[in-house]
């Protein structure tokens, strides 16, 4: 059986596998089904409702087993997980947002802890589960501000109720490795952070190209808060690379992957948020944007400088990102301008991109294996 367009991914395991995604309304889960889906995947999802309007899950107009509940209501997510009965799990479900957690802290601290823990505990009563990805963050290092990039083995932690939560996600679902999961037969768990990603179909709020989409879309220029804040910026499709390449390797049984992996872009991807503005008109000239008032006294703490080291994704995952900086910026820049001016939706489009460019580069994921 061949998967997307003809070409064999990720040694075609995910073909006819039943996968279930959390999140799936969100911005990189709705991307994950699309892929799931386009490789003849048998996809089911949990998820709330789309936070947005618009939103890309409702835009994809996927037909697949989905279902909306409240990771926090540990009953009814364990019904629905037993019978989706899957063979492997994408937790993507979370409170994704910095400053919404200082909103509402609890809702965070809830949703990405205990939601966590709801989903793994009820994966303990599941008979053909043999993979868990837990996707965190970034920023669930303890963030010294300093210029060198971040290992899996460096300290855990965060200012922020966001950054907090998904250092205890990531403690949580250790917890669960060690504790239930380290048996001959139990499934094999790990957990990818990946950078500052972006890409079409994003329309979460205090996200800068959301908020630049929007500020556009009404003719007015952003108000930038953080101008010289540096971030590993990368494609959606380059961290959904890692995890799907990881969730390969679990299914494959291979213990070693059942661990904490980076997945981030090249060096020269971490650019300041200017930089990032910049690079965007110039695929993009309607937009425009001026420093706000508020980014001298900003209530809230934002780390200022932030980069991950995947080294170790590169060296025993083979993988490594398909797509330059300028790259990433133009297929968002291309998405929005395409949604905006034509109301169409080319994510499956750019995915058959990136998978051309990816065999184009000879990465792991993209090459038949015997």
């Amino acid at each position: 059986m061949e998967g997307l367009g003809g070409i064999i991914l990720f040694n075609n395991i995910y073909q006819n596998r039943k996968v279930l995604v959390t999140g799936h309304s969100g911005f990189k889960g709705s991307w994950l089904v699309l892929w799931l889906q386009q490789m003849g995947a048998n996809v089911s999802a949990i998820s709330l409702p789309p936070s947005t309007s618009p939103n890309h899950w409702d835009l994809l107009n996927i037909n697949i087993d989905s279902h909306y509940l409240d990771i926090r209501d540990e009953q009814k997510l364990r019904k629905n997980i037993l019978k989706i009965n899957p063979e492997i799990v994408f937790h993507l479900a979370a409170q994704p947002l910095v400053l919404a957690s200082y909103q509402r802290p609890l809702d965070t601290w809830s949703t990405n802890v205990l939601g966590t823990a709801n989903v793994l505990d009820a994966c303990r009563e599941l008979k053909k589960l043999s993979a868990i990805v837990v996707v965190t963050t970034d920023k669930c290092y303890e963030n010294k501000e300093w210029v060198w990039s971040y290992r899996e083995i460096d300290p855990l932690g965060g200012n922020d109720p966001y950054s907090a939560s998904k250092a205890s996600s990531e403690l949580v679902a250790k917890s669960y490795r060690q504790s239930f999961f380290n048996t001959d037969n139990g499934p094999l768990l790990a957990t990818a952070r990946a950078g500052n990603v972006i890409g079409g179909g994003d329309w979460s709020e205090d996200r800068i190209v959301p908020d630049l989409v929007r500020a556009t879309v009404t003719k007015k220029p952003l108000l930038v808060r953080s101008p010289y804040a540096t971030r590993p910026w990368q494609h959606v499709l380059e961290c959904l690379s890692g995890y799907l390449a990881l969730g390969e390797k679990l299914l494959s049984q291979n213990k070693i992957f059942a661990d904490a992996w980076n997945f981030g872009p090249n060096n020269d991807s971490h650019r300041t948020v200017e930089e990032l503005l910049i690079s965007m008109k110039l695929k993009w000239p309607d937009i425009a944007w001026q420093l706000s008032s508020a980014a001298q006294g900003h209530k809230h703490h934002e780390a200022n400088l932030l980069q991950l080291d995947s080294s170790k994704a590169r060296s025993i995952l083979a993988w490594r990102p398909v797509w330059s900086f300028e790259e990433c910026v133009a297929k968002t820049a291309e998405w929005y301008q395409n949604w905006i001016s034509k109301g169409e939706i080319i994510g499956q489009r750019q995915l058959k991109e990136y998978v051309a460019a990816a065999k184009n580069k000879k990465i792991e994921w993209s090459e038949e294996r015997k």
